[in-house]
């Protein structure tokens, strides 16, 4: 893999030079793209292995950090090296495990047809261990270590794809975007059955046909939300709207989220907040006026996160008691609240008072998110037992804090 320098990334996209604004400058102890290094080779995408080691949430981050270096430095390497990434996370975890009986697609398409539409039946999320069979006595413990499908990574694998097909501008990509998220929705939700609670399962079954943890993810709905009207945006912008519309979903999940209290004190929770928060002022700036009211509750929820007491005590504990990952996506979210920061600057109106005051509001907590990353770039805090045994995805989400870019802007309307 390809590796030219270091990338400083500043934000400087609002040309007023607010240093309020002013996303994390990098670390010198770490550079993105060494990390990016580390990962290719670690799982077996460069150089590319007969049996690589694929994890759908670690894997769309790392889709998108390639895209971004493409974009800032414009060598095609990267942009072969997040195409190669899809088309493994799509043969690996599109198709049934090596120890399972079953073979072939998890969708149960043909070999040919399954091709065209790796997305359809959903992906794996990449487990080290099988997924629990039917009558196997649940344990929670070793559930986690367990295959099956998360609607949370497949959003982010949506979006991924999303990514990829406004820097292509090829169709295709778009195109299992959309069918990605129309069988996420059909698997999931479960408002169908009257009276059922939840409404939507946290983890299904491979093949979508039960659900192995019935309880509800606090953010499912909204990121479900929140990423199917992007994904419906990028198909009619930019593709003639071919593909499922998802106006089904749309409406399904909505009707979920109505209501909903989305505050957590979970520093993952609280990024996964501000990068929804921040695709829906998105989509705010490119002509759906349908998110205000939306953003203000996601923004309400965020700022009450970040004044909990239990997020600063985290933050006290040394390397061997901390998550990095968990961590670095709170560093992910405050990135684009800097952004979003520098819209409602420029556009003020389009938001309207109070969201205003919301997001600037969030300007005082930047800093939080300088103090986790220069805590994680140090090489001597990777170090630990923690670090180690989740490396990959450490890594890659600490790329995407170094340059974010690739994972929150796209080529095309805003």
């Amino acid at each position: 893999m390809p590796r030219r320098g270091s990338i400083t990334h500043e934000f400087t996209d609002s040309g007023n030079g607010r240093e309020r604004w002013r996303s994390m400058s990098e670390p010198k102890e770490a550079d993105p793209r060494d990390l990016m290094a580390a990962f290719s080779e670690e799982t077996g995408l460069h150089p590319e292995t007969a049996a690589p080691k694929r994890y759908l949430w670690t894997d769309a981050f790392a889709v998108c950090n390639y895209l971004g270096f493409f974009s800032r430095s414009g060598d095609p390497e990267f942009l072969k090296m997040a195409l190669r990434l899809v088309d493994q996370v799509h043969s690996v975890l599109g198709r049934h495990r090596q120890d399972d009986r079953r073979s072939g697609w998890i969708s149960g398409l043909g070999e040919e047809e399954g091709r065209r539409h790796p997305t359809a039946g959903g992906l794996r999320i990449g487990k080290a261990l099988n997924e629990l069979g039917p009558g196997e006595p649940f344990d929670e413990r070793l559930e986690w270590e367990r295959d099956g499908q998360y609607f949370h990574y497949l959003t982010k694998w949506m979006h991924a794809l999303d990514c990829v097909a406004r820097v292509t501008g090829e169709a295709r990509y778009s195109l299992w975007a959309l069918e990605l998220a129309q069988a996420a929705c059909a698997g999931f939700i479960r408002t169908s059955s009257a009276g059922c609670r939840p409404p939507m399962a946290w983890k299904m079954s491979t093949d979508l046909s039960r659900p192995l943890v019935p309880s509800m993810g606090q953010h499912d709905p909204l990121d479900g939300l929140v990423t199917c009207r992007r994904l419906r945006q990028t198909a009619a912008r930019h593709f003639g709207g071919t593909g499922p519309d998802l106006a089904g979903e749309i409406e399904e999940l909505s009707g979920i989220c109505r209501g909903m209290n989305w505050a957590t004190e979970d520093s993952l929770g609280i990024g996964g907040l501000l990068f929804d928060a921040f695709r829906t002022a998105q989509l705010m700036l490119a002509g759906d006026s349908g998110g205000a009211e939306l953003l203000r509750t996601i923004l309400d929820a965020v700022l009450a996160g970040l004044d909990s007491p239990a997020v600063e005590r985290s933050l006290e504990l040394p390397a061997e008691y901390r998550l990095a990952f968990r961590e670095l996506g709170l560093v992910i979210g405050l990135e684009a609240a800097a952004r979003m920061g520098v819209w409602v600057e420029k556009d003020a109106e389009l938001f309207g008072r109070r969201t205003a005051e919301r997001i600037n509001a969030l300007s005082a907590r930047l800093s939080l998110g300088e103090r986790i990353i220069g805590f994680w770039a140090k090489p001597s805090r990777r170090q630990t037992d923690l670090w180690r045994e989740h490396r990959e995805i450490n890594e890659v989400m600490l790329a995407t804090c170094l340059a974010p870019d690739g994972f929150l802007y796209l080529p095309g309307p805003v």
